[in-house]
């Protein structure tokens, strides 16, 4: 029987091929059959990315602002709304958010690792705030889990439990999880049944081993089991590499694809 993925594989533009200028990044990534994710869209010539023709599959959905409080949360919706233009422009269908701004180290602007009952309400409200704006425009938004052990301590709303239960609480097919497996295996493990319990909400799963964020294959993850339990409940969706190269990058692009194919 030959072997194949039924994913959509996807990498990320800011972390692979660095030496090269980001638009010749994204063409590499390209031509190599990946779909390209990158970050801060403020950050880009939105022209040129596009002029790529490369397919891209998801980016930041905000500029700034937080989840969880009045001030914060007017701000997210905002920038998200000049986020959505930027992402039709690119045909991107996938917005990704966090409980709070990140700044350029990935610390929280605004920290806030004790969620109190009311930050929950705020966050729950913002969502569906999100949402009419993403149902408006045909896109997705997707709320990350992140660790706050080593990259990201204070963020708010960090745990894959948090992400899933406020996902779950708004229920609407335009708010969805970005499970990111690296974060949760830092700060929570059981991967596999992790992967099950989120199964009804995952919008895009992200990849990255574990110690040093490098390729799968390079630390303790068994990316192979993942690839397996994710067939198995049925997820068809994309996996992206957000990850380093531990050496060469089509290498590590070349692992990452072994991982997935089943």
């Amino acid at each position: 029987m030959a072997c194949h993925t039924p994913f959509t594989l996807a990498a990320c533009a800011e972390m692979l091929f660095r030496d090269r200028p980001v638009i010749e990044r994204v063409r590499r990534l390209d031509a190599l059959g990946f779909q390209v994710e990158i970050w801060d869209w403020t950050k880009h010539d939105i022209q040129a990315l596009a002029s790529t023709g490369a397919t891209f599959s998801s980016m930041t959905g905000y500029v700034s602002g937080t989840l969880a409080d009045k001030e914060g949360a007017d701000e997210l919706v905002r920038t998200a709304r000049d986020s959505v233009e930027v992402a039709k422009q690119l045909g991107i269908p996938r917005l990704n958010l966090h409980g709070t701004g990140l700044d350029g180290q990935g610390l929280p602007v605004k920290p806030g690792a004790e969620m109190t009952g009311p930050m929950w309400i705020r966050a729950h409200d913002t969502l569906h705030r999100l949402a009419d704006l993403a149902q408006e425009n045909e896109v997705t938004f997707v709320l990350e889990n992140l660790n706050t052990a080593i990259d990201h301590p204070g963020v708010p709303f960090a745990r894959a439990v948090d992400v899933l239960e406020l996902v779950a609480s708004v229920d609407r097919p335009q708010v969805r999880i970005m499970l990111d497996l690296y974060h949760a295996q830092i700060g929570e493990g059981n991967l596999v049944e992790l992967v099950r319990r989120c199964a009804s909400y995952i919008g895009e799963v992200q990849v990255a081993d574990v110690p040093g964020r490098c390729e799968p294959g390079t630390g303790e993850i068994h990316y192979p089991a993942i690839a397996r339990t994710l067939h198995e409940i049925g997820y068809r969706g994309t996996v992206g590499l957000e990850a380093w190269a531990s050496g060469d990058d089509e290498l590590a692009l070349t692992r990452f694809r072994e991982a997935f194919t089943l």
